[in-house]
């Protein structure tokens, strides 16, 4: 029976699904940012395949096929874009301004402390897409020379980082304004954290979308540039 169910998509599928929506039940439970359901997914689906002993080839099973929706689903944010085209038509260039300054903060902070910690050029090159989102990042990795599933890893943290710490950073940093919000999310944690600033408004998920994008773009020129 076990190894019929491990043959198959459900259980990696029902895995994702049942973790999900528990840390969503907490969320609400807990009402706190740091709650956030997708962390406590990822923590508990981890948890489950260690104490079952599932191995990782039987969750991908199922787990790709959800993976399969993350496309689609980063494009459903293009109706919150199209909702506000026209504060996004209003401050135009400064989204643009502010990807490209997060784009260049993150490149040359990676290759500084890649420089100074002696880290090897494949390593280099697996941080260095780690705040865009995944299909950009993973594809720039492998045509730099980078390594693949390290730089799905760190973008899976920083996105999940971003998505937990972006509504108390706003505070403490007296953010107030869902543009510079939405930009900030965007282009520092991706899809991840624009699920968080939809969650804070739809401004600042329409502008965290097109950043996405915008940072995207931008980091792929400054990775062949620098």
């Amino acid at each position: 029976m076990r190894e019929m169910l491990l043959s198959t998509p459900v259980t990696g599928i029902f895995i994702c699904l049942a973790a999900y929506e528990l840390g969503v039940q907490i969320n609400k439970k807990l009402k706190t940012p740091i709650a956030n359901p997708m962390l406590i997914g990822i923590v508990l689906a981890a948890a489950v395949l260690s104490v079952c002993n599932i191995p990782l080839e039987a969750f991908d099973l199922g787990g790709d096929m959800i993976n399969m929706l993350l496309t689609p689903a980063t494009a459903v944010i293009g109706l919150s874009i199209y909702r506000q085209r026209k504060v996004l038509q209003e401050n135009f260039l400064p989204v643009v301004l502010g990807c490209l300054v997060g784009s260049l903060t993150n490149v040359a902070l990676i290759h500084g402390l890649c420089k100074l910690f002696m880290l090897e050029d494949s390593l280099l090159y697996s941080l260095l897409p780690r705040s865009v989102t995944t299909p950009i990042a993973v594809a720039l990795s492998e045509q730099c020379g980078g390594l693949k599933g390290v730089t799905a890893v760190c973008v899976i943290i920083t996105g999940v980082t971003g998505a937990v710490l972006a509504p108390t950073l706003a505070k403490l940093l007296h953010f107030k304004d869902p543009v510079a919000i939405g930009v900030a999310v965007g282009t520092s944690s991706h899809a991840a954290g624009t699920t968080t600033a939809l969650q804070m408004g739809e401004l600042e998920g329409a502008m965290s979308g097109v950043s996405i994008g915008v940072a995207g773009l931008l980091t792929v020129l400054l990775a062949a540039v620098w």
